[in-house]
């Protein structure tokens, strides 16, 4: 399959997500870094003028980290393993093709144990 990846399009789309790194820039290390030095990648599909929303690729490599969610996200893992435990003790495994909404000011952490790949949209 060829990649396409179409932004300024009326409906903005990347074929295939699950392989596209062409557009990938460095978003650098989490900064909350408990353990490990995860560093960060992505590429924003789309945002709203007045950044209420963006829909975008995030990539992540090993570490452990403290996670807060600013506001409300929903991802769709397609590639990789990850934990994160909320701060109540529940335990969300990730693994390709999980899908997971986030509520606005989750707590928790985040141990990534193989690189993850998802598709985000942060409203």
């Amino acid at each position: 399959m060829k990649m396409q990846a179409a932004f300024s399009s009326s409906a903005p789309h990347l074929v295939p997500a699950r392989k596209y790194d062409h557009d990938l820039k460095d978003w650098g290390i989490i900064p909350t870094m408990i353990e490990g030095h995860s560093r960060t990648s992505g590429v924003m599909l789309s945002c709203n003028a007045d950044g209420s929303s963006e829909v975008g690729i995030w990539v992540c490599t090993p570490g452990f980290w403290d996670c807060h969610v600013t506001s409300d996200e929903f991802c769709h893992f397609l590639e990789g393993h990850c934990t994160y435990t909320h701060e109540t003790g529940e335990v969300i495994e990730i693994v390709p093709d999980t899908i997971a909404f986030f509520p606005k000011d989750w707590k928790g952490t985040c141990r990534v144990h193989e690189t993850v790949r998802k598709v985000y949209m942060i409203r």
